[in-house]
């Protein structure tokens, strides 16, 4: 084509607008309305394990989990929660905790005050609070306890707890019609219905709608999309995302990225959770990095510095490029707790660290600090890039610890001063 106009208007490079939602206050982490979406998690600790749990949960906090969520389970789990709220405390970690009930929260919210005080929400699956004649009952007093201690409440539908109840109902109404919808088609609408309703009845009870959340998990990334988009359409209820099951390793990572990305590019989600199964003795932590990952490369919140860094070829049969950007990587997020509070600002800092010649000195000069390390066949010097400037060229056998030296002294003199600490503000 000779033609090199370039049209006015193209396809637009951005998510769609954000879903208008009502904000939840939960534990002082404002969820919907507006709020930058929020990263959280769960402990897979025993509640009544103090110690383990409050070691969990200050990892995730630090990790950059901004609600945790608790298992509730039985009497013992109940009397722990408000000892880990005030251990929590005690590290200086205010971090919102979220007890996770079933069958039987209303019981051990109603034995238990301290327990329903230290908690910041509570979440509870309409599918397995109570069945037949008890259900709606014992969903009626964990909301009213709610109201008591003026907590929000997710109502977190999933469909592996689906009530069957109206499962069926829906599938016999379903075969009546003359052109029936598919089974799994009927399934998503119960699960909808079942958020929808359950919300109904919490504010017919005299929960406000600011202190309603709503989730509807599936384990099928194309079933969760299609759920979701639909509740979207049919509440401003503030929503929680998540793949419920995803899996571990790369398939959990890719099938909750896969479907979380979808809705976020369109505007729904106020809350995210990434649920991984850990390798056996794995860092629960993972899910907090893999969640904050997918909304920092959308654009979406910034986290952490950003490392760009070539995937290698046989221009680049040196390690030492590999070597380099994984060391700054864990170096950053290792020291991200302490430097949020003492470089304000310095998750915007772009870092690169490049293997040749080809790319190297164009990416390197789009970073705030980069290093071009020689390819192989080239000569052994590595010029520095800082703020789109040649900067000098380092050589010898400690060209890798010597810029990770210059990174630390430009942290320092770009986010460490007084000045730009009193600009952020």
């Amino acid at each position: 084509m000779d033609d090199l106009t370039i049209p006015l208007e193209g396809p637009q490079a951005g998510p769609l607008e954000r879903r208008r939602t009502i904000g939840v206050d939960v534990g002082g982490v404002i969820v919907g309305g507006g709020a930058p979406v929020v990263v959280q998690s769960m402990t897979n600790t025993d509640t009544a394990d103090v110690d383990a749990t409050v070691a969990q949960v200050a990892a995730l906090s630090r990790a950059g989990s901004e609600i945790v969520r608790i298992t509730v389970d039985r009497d013992e789990s109940a009397a722990a929660v408000p000892k880990v709220r005030e251990r929590l405390e005690r590290l200086g970690l205010d971090v919102p905790l979220v007890g996770d009930f079933h069958y039987i929260g209303h019981k051990l919210l109603a034995d238990h005050p301290a327990c329903a005080e230290a908690l910041a929400k509570y979440r509870i699956n309409p599918g397995n609070v109570g069945f037949k004649s008890k259900k709606d009952a014992q969903f009626g007093a964990i909301i009213e306890m709610a109201i008591k201690y003026q907590k929000p409440v997710r109502i977190g539908v999933n469909w592996g707890s689906l009530d069957q109840e109206l499962l069926t109902r829906l599938m016999d109404a379903n075969n009546d019609l003359p052109n029936p919808r598919s089974a799994r088609a009927v399934t998503r609408e119960a699960i909808i219905q079942s958020a929808l309703m359950s919300a109904e009845l919490a504010e017919s009870i005299g929960l406000a709608r600011n202190r309603i959340l709503l989730s509807a998990k599936v384990s099928n990334v194309q079933d969760l999309i299609a759920v979701y988009r639909d509740l979207a359409g049919r509440t401003d209820h503030a929503l929680h995302l998540g793949l419920t099951e995803a899996g571990m390793g790369s398939k959990g990572i890719v099938a909750s990225s896969a479907a979380m990305g979808i809705l976020l590019q369109e505007g729904i989600g106020d809350t995210i959770r990434v649920s991984l199964t850990p390798e056996p003795g794995g860092d629960r932590t993972r899910e907090v990095q893999v969640a904050q990952e997918l909304l920092q490369t959308m654009g979406f919140r910034q986290f952490l510095p950003v490392v760009a860094a070539c995937p290698g070829c046989g221009r680049t049969t040196s390690t030492v490029f590999q070597e380099l950007a994984e060391k700054i990587q864990g170096d950053i997020r290792r020291n991200m707790p302490v430097w949020r509070e003492k470089y304000p600002g310095v998750e915007a800092l772009n870092v690169a660290v490049m293997g040749c010649i080809v790319n190297g000195p164009g990416e390197s000069k789009h970073a705030d600090i980069g290093i071009s390390l020689p390819g192989t066949g080239e000569s052994p010097a590595a010029p520095i890039f800082i703020d789109g400037q040649k900067a000098g060229t380092l050589r010898g056998p400690n060209i890798a610890a010597d810029f990770e030296v210059m990174v630390a002294d430009y942290i320092e003199k770009r986010f460490g001063s007084k000045d730009h600490a009193r600009t952020e503000a």
